[in-house]
Order: C-alpha cells, then structure tokens, then sequence
C-alpha cells in the first residue's frame, strides 16, 4: 500500500512540478489526472510530456494512475461532458476516443490503472438506455485495455449513473472482465451511507486496483481536508492492510489547488502514521 496523491488538487502546478513536490513530501504513488496542463493527450506536444513524465516517475521512484475525471477537457462549456452516457453516438465515441489515449498512455508509464466513472444521465429514454449505452461503450473500452494489457478501475460516484456499490455490480452483471476493477473512494461510501466501509472493502478486495481518500460528511458530496469532515480513518486502514491491498491510496483533494503544497503536507502528516 503506496500513499499518493491526485494532481487535480495541482491544478495551478505543471505535472513535473507537481510529481517534484510530492516526492519532496514522501508520497510514493501519484494517480495523474489527464487535464489542459498534465498530459494532455490533444496537445502538440503530448508525446515529449509522456516521455518526460515516464523520466520524472523513475527518478521520484513513484507509482502512477491515469485518472480521466478532468473537469473541462472535452467541452469547455460543460463539466465532465461528453460521457459515455451522451445520447449523441459521436459524443459517446470522443468519449471512448479520449479513454483509449488514457489507455496508452498508462501502457506507455506502466500505470496500475486507468480509472475512469459512468458519467450524468441525460438520457431522454431513461435510466435503461443510459446502462445500455455504458455497457456498450465501456465494452469496447475494456477490448481496447486487454488489448494493451492495462487495467481498468471503475469508480462508483454520487450522482452518476453508476454511484454505489450494488449499481456497480448491476454493470458487473452485463459486462464482466478481468480487465474491469474497481476504483474505490472512500469518502463516497461514507457520503452515501455505505458503511462499515472497512466491510465495503473486505467484501470488494479481489476487485479493488484504486483507492481515493479524502474527509467527507455523511450526504454531502464534498471533498474535505482530514479532520473537516466525520470520517474515521484507522478502520480503513486497517481493512486495506488486513486484504493485502498493494495499490495506492490517493489524497482527492480537488478544490484546494489555491494551497496544494501545505494541503498535500498535512494530508501525508495525518495518513502515514497509519500507514506505517
């Protein structure tokens, strides 16, 4: 088990600048978010960042994650937007475009995972044609990634079509695969009820490739600084270390880039006790 961080609590750090601070600090995993300026895929110059970033990755000796969850990569108007939900076919496919580049490059950095969510129905048809279209979708996601032997973590969010752990296994009932395991945030679970989470983990250990941690309150999806919310934190652990779980566990610290270094300092100075 790895402590590490999500970059889009870096968002005002170039990647290499970020990846410098958080070795500086200790963290020894880093799930990197594709966004305008951390790999992105649609830039020019996307091939040198990779290649740079692979350098940078082995000097800090850290650990990686390809996240897909940036806010305005695709359409600068709407967040998150398009998914793989979008009732228009050439939306869900510059969906499926972008997941395949993530896909590449996690195979190019030797990522542990590409983790990627469902995404917000707007389904005119309803929740049925939404799962429809996911499982088709994603189907061919999960074909491109055992193609280039990466692995997909699936992340149950609040709010998406996808959101708690029954509805995961309802996707795991239309498509199953080696290739599709679960990215698991720890603060969701809490938010929607789903606890013990130390059970959650327990019963979901043989799927579990990512971690995301962070504070949260109980119906609230906010992710807080440890200590904010109600969370408490050494039963996780522990279910993490009694399962054997060898992944990262990432702080997803997304709003508080404006202070990201201090952030990321006491965020690691409150977890790795724990992890010791």
């Amino acid at each position: 088990m790895q402590l590490g961080y999500v970059t889009n609590g870096f968002a005002h750090h170039s990647l290499p600048a970020a990846l410098e601070v958080l070795a500086s600090i200790g963290y020894r995993s880093v799930a990197i978010t594709l966004d305008h300026g951390s790999l992105n895929p649609f830039a020019a110059d996307f091939e040198k960042e990779l290649h740079a970033t692979a350098e940078l990755l082995a000097k800090y000796q850290l650990r990686s994650v390809i996240e897909t969850g940036a806010r305005f990569l695709l359409d600068p108007k709407v967040k998150h937007e398009p998914t793989l939900l979008s009732q228009r076919e050439e939306d869900r496919l510059r969906r499926i475009d972008f997941l395949q580049q993530a896909i590449d490059a996690a195979q190019f950095l030797g990522s542990d995972c590409v983790s990627l969510w469902a995404g917000v129905v707007h389904h005119a048809a309803g929740r049925k044609a939404a799962l429809a279209d996911l499982t088709a979708g994603l189907q061919r996601v999960v074909e491109y990634a055992e193609r280039q032997s990466v692995t997909i973590g699936f992340e149950p969010e609040p709010g998406m079509l996808i959101d708690t752990m029954d509805s995961f296994a309802e996707l795991l009932d239309r498509l199953d695969s080696p290739r599709l395991q679960l990215t698991l945030d720890v603060g969701h679970l809490h938010c929607l009820g789903e606890t013990p989470i130390a059970d959650v983990i327990r019963r979901w250990s043989a799927r579990l490739v990512n971690v995301h941690i962070e504070d949260m309150r109980a119906g609230v999806h906010d992710h807080l600084r440890f200590g904010e919310g109600e969370m408490d934190f050494p039963p996780i652990i522990a279910a993490l270390r009694e399962v054997d779980y060898d992944g990262g566990v990432h702080v997803e610290l997304s709003r508080h880039s404006h202070d990201a270094p201090r952030v990321a300092k006491l965020a690691f100075e409150f977890l790795s006790p724990m992890l010791r």
